[in-house]
């Protein structure tokens, strides 16, 4: 069988376009104008037929510059005796409008067609038609209609059916022999179940000439769109985290098993997709410190407390399995989760479960399979955690052996025989159970119409697997955080090294997509956690404690000449901490004389510095460790405040380059400058910080984000809050991603609260976010701007109340539920804020993290079982009409 491809496009110099995933390698095509595309290809096809897939890509000399956009991949399914010959006419194919809607959260979960048509008859002499329709559900189907007996007679009652065996591409073969040319037709949409017609594409007609068949040829004419007259799909979901979640079977904290049972409910009430935090193991210490999310020792293994226990079997030993029965309804029982008690019982039972089951769980063709795809971090990952445990810490610097990482060390390490290999099946063991039961859910859910939504973590943490063994990806000797906000006036110092994206584009950032890819096995739907780390990261110094010394990576610094342009004249002393009399006492009240005589030193009158042993944070940290009283935090915290008091930040890179320190103005250094100094300060300021980097970081986030956001078909979400560059929302709307808006935290300047009407439609909408207080929380933070939003948001007159009534965050929810976004997830705290009886009485105790507190215990959950929340009939079918928008 010979198929032969054309295509149009434009080839710079010294390009060829190629097609890949037909043949080992890339198959060349030939042009005589560098327009018109042409190759020929001779297939061996069985008796049967044979789905093919590829995609065209531009090369030049051997190395790809470009691809078309593939996230949905090309099909073609060919059968005939040997002599047949296909010939493909297709188009190059951009980026979609809606490509969300050909993300696999849409194809295989929201609008998913389980019961798939069978592929079309084949004709010896015909013409294949194939449309793009990703935007039709199950219930309805696409046929072809058109100017003669074999399409109609333009009577939809007599259409052709189009097959969706390969949604969201449709296509249909007709007999050649039966047509007359030219060819008009169109695309029309009807329901399934009454064949009634639901409306004609919106396109004018198509038309096809006399493609001059052979008697064994079929023509296949591809890459058409099909747009209809029809609403936009919106839907609404709920996000919390795992941990948070309890059932009559939970041994004290939320874990995969639950979250089938989330499923249910979601699937009850009409939510199509769940949200969640990280749920990878964050294993340091074994103390509740090891509960924050986001720093994980792994970006690839799963936190062992989500293990479902009840699906790893029981002991035999029916004394111990009846103590851990009893221990599982004593941890259940708490309000809250109690990490430690649930870790420890949870790390004995899985030992347990391991002497009895392992040996032969590890010997099955499953496990084998599992191990041989993901020993590249499987295998460090065991180990890690063995000579973490064996040493009494994760900082591997420390470790008196292994503490660079030798593949061949670690192989050693891990064979079966070694003393440690026990402790290092555990972890094989475990994580084999987890990868089964977090697939299973994902099917689960998607058979239900629910996507599942994971969470990518920017950063990692400077004690973990990947650190360990992969060090050359990441600045070590730096920080990352955020710079200050609303949340937290000091900023945000995460504590993670930033990326050395020079050495991850030199692979073409084959660490990222490996993490993409992975994640793709468990979710059909992701949020990048902090994407603009993807267009600059704020760095911190290894000595700050705070956000605010940090700058952006990468950046454009200033010189001398450059603020000298603005009629700013820089100084040294700007980089250093102003201190001086002035202030002191409104910095330290009572404690003035004591801070004086303790930390500083005088220089001019006037005037001081620092003693010694007191000029970074973390000396300041260092010393006061311990000291947790009041007095102490006061002077603990003015003496940051004093360190912070600069004007600039020298470049840890480029020597004589500056940054403006962020936020200054609010600071005793610049209230010290006359009144022409500050004004020329401002000035370099707001082109720093606003103007200056715009072009610069959009072409570093278009270096990284195409190829990592197209190389799996999830659904991408960004998480763009914060301090945001104009060129963030140009960058996410040519990738297609997803924008997240919360309506107190608007994106548009001058406003004090978003309007869910206002929002683009590829966005996710939300009330409140895991590090926000809950809508009932934050209506009580401030009366004065509660008392706003109720006259000028909710349209209502007259006073506020005090709390948030049921009725109130109805009203709030049904707003947003009404808003343009494509998704609107509220946390599952304010779906259950509705209900004036079955909501948490305690307000305070739904918030999940306090992002200005470094020590946050993340403890949550939920107050009610999952059971008794499916029995609750009539807050479910109010929430189900609520995501119906009635």
């Amino acid at each position: 069988m010979v198929i032969s491809f054309r295509i149009e496009y434009r080839t710079n110099w010294g390009e060829e376009v190629r097609i890949a995933g037909l043949a080992e390698g890339s198959l060349p095509m030939h042009t005589t104008d560098g327009i018109y595309w042409t190759a020929e290809w001779e297939a061996n096809v069985p008796r049967e037929g044979q789905q093919l897939s590829y995609r065209y890509q531009i090369e030049q000399d051997g190395v790809v510059v470009r691809k078309e956009w593939d996230c949905f991949p090309r099909t073609l399914f060919v059968v005939g005796p040997s002599a047949k010959q296909y010939r493909v006419e297709d188009s190059w194919k951009m980026i979609p409008g809606h490509a969300y809607l050909y993300s696999s959260a849409f194809t295989e979960a929201l609008l998913a067609h389980p019961k798939r048509d069978r592929w079309p008859q084949a004709y010896r002499r015909s013409i294949v038609i194939k449309a793009y329709a990703p935007h039709i559900g199950p219930e309805y189907g696409l046929a072809v209609c058109g100017n003669q007996q074999a399409l109609g007679q333009w009577n939809t009652a007599e259409a052709v059916p189009m097959s969706d065996a390969g949604f969201p591409e449709w296509q249909v073969e007709l007999d050649a022999s039966k047509l007359m040319f030219p060819l008009e037709y169109k695309f029309i949409l009807y329901r399934k179940e009454d064949h009634s017609l639901v409306g004609w594409e919106m396109n004018p007609n198509r038309c096809l000439a006399d493609p001059k068949l052979e008697p064994n040829e079929t023509l296949v004419v591809a890459d058409r769109y099909a747009y209809f007259d029809i609403p936009s799909w919106r839907g609404a979901g709920v996000a919390i985290p795992v941990f948070s979640l309890r059932t009559e079977g939970s041994f004290g904290v939320g874990d995969f098993g639950d979250l089938r049972r989330l499923v249910d409910w979601a699937a009850r009430t009409g939510l199509k997709m769940i949200q969640i935090l990280p749920v990878n193991d964050t294993t340091m210490t074994h103390t509740w410190t090891d509960s924050y999310p986001y720093n994980s020792i792994s970006i690839y293994a799963f936190h062992p407390m989500y293990a479902d226990l009840r699906q790893m079997g029981h002991l035999r030993d029916r004394k111990a399995q009846a103590r851990f029965d009893r221990r599982q309804r004593e941890l259940n029982a708490l309000p809250t989760l109690d990490y430690e008690a649930v870790n420890e019982s949870k790390r004995e039972l899985f030992g347990l479960l391991y002497r009895q089951e392992g040996e032969a769980l590890l010997a099955t063709e499953g496990f084998r399979d599992f191990f041989e795809a993901n020993r590249e971090w499987l295998r460090p990952y065991a180990a890690f955690c063995y000579l973490r445990d064996a040493y009494g810490t994760p900082d591997f610097r420390q470790w008196p052996a292994y503490s660079t990482y030798r593949p061949e060390e670690i192989e050693a390490l891990c064979t079966p025989g070694n003393e440690g290999y026990p402790h290092i099946a555990l972890a094989y063991f475990i994580q084999y159970h987890l990868h089964l039961q977090l697939q299973a859910v994902r099917q689960y859910a998607r058979q239900h119409g629910v996507a599942l939504k994971g969470d990518i973590p920017i950063g990692i943490s400077r004690n973990s697997v990947e650190a360990w063994t992969e060090p050359h990806y990441f600045n070590l000797d730096g920080q990352a955080g955020a710079p200050p906000d609303d949340f937290s006036v000091n900023g945000q110092n995460w504590g993670f090294p930033t990326y050395n994206w020079e050495v991850m584009a030199q692979d073409g950032y084959r660490w990222w997509m490996r993490r993409f890819r992975k994640m793709a096995e468990y979710f059909d739907a992701y949020r990048i956690d902090h994407i603009l780390g993807f267009f600059r990261i704020w760095e911190i110094p290894l000595d700050a404690v705070h956000g605010l010394l940090g700058h952006f990576v990468p950046a454009l610094p200033m010189s001398r000449e450059e603020m000298a342009g603005y009629g700013f004249t820089f100084r040294e002393e700007f980089l250093r901490p102003f201190i001086h009399n002035s202030f002191l006492s409104q910095l330290f009240g009572p404690h003035t004389a004591e801070v004086k005589r303790r930390f500083l030193v005088p220089t001019t009158p006037g005037s001081y510095r620092l003693k010694e042993g007191f000029g970074t944070q973390r000396e300041v940290e260092r010393y006061f460790a311990g000291h947790d009283d009041a007095d102490s935090r006061w002077i603990r915290d003015g003496l940051y405040t004093l360190i912070s008091n600069v004007l600039f930040v020298a470049d840890p890179r480029e020597a004589d380059r500056y940054h403006p320190r962020i936020g200054v103005q609010h600071d005793y250094v610049f209230r010290s400058l006359g009144q022409a100094e500050q004004e020329a300060f401002n000035r370099l300021y707001d082109h720093y910080f606003y103007h200056r980097h715009n072009d610069f970081w959009y072409c570093q986030a278009m270096q990284k984000l195409p190829r990592l956001t197209q190389s799996t078909r999830m659904l991408v979400c960004g998480e763009d809050l914060g301090m945001i560059p104009a060129c963030v929302p140009q960058v996410m709307s040519e990738l297609r991603i997803l924008s997240l808006e919360i309506q107190r935290m608007p994106k548009l300047y001058g406003q004090e609260f978003g309007r869910p009407a206002e929002y683009p439609y590829p966005s996710v909408s939300t009330i409140s976010t895991h590090d926000m207080s809950t809508l009932r929380g934050w209506w009580e933070e401030n009366l004065q701007q509660t008392q706003r939003y109720y006259n000028t948001v909710l349209g209502h007159y007259g006073t506020a109340p005090a709390t948030a009534t049921p009725e109130l965050c109805e009203e709030v929810l049904r707003q947003h539920l009404a808003g343009s976004s494509i998704l609107c997830i509220p946390s599952w705290q304010d779906w259950l804020s509705i209900d004036g009886r079955l909501r948490n009485p305690d307000v305070e105790a739904e918030r999940i993290n306090v992002p200005a507190n470094p020590r946050n215990y993340w403890r949550y959950r939920m107050h009610l079982t999952l059971e008794q929340l499916l029995a609750e009939e009539e807050l479910n079918e109010k929430i189900a009409r609520l995501a119906r928008r009635e």
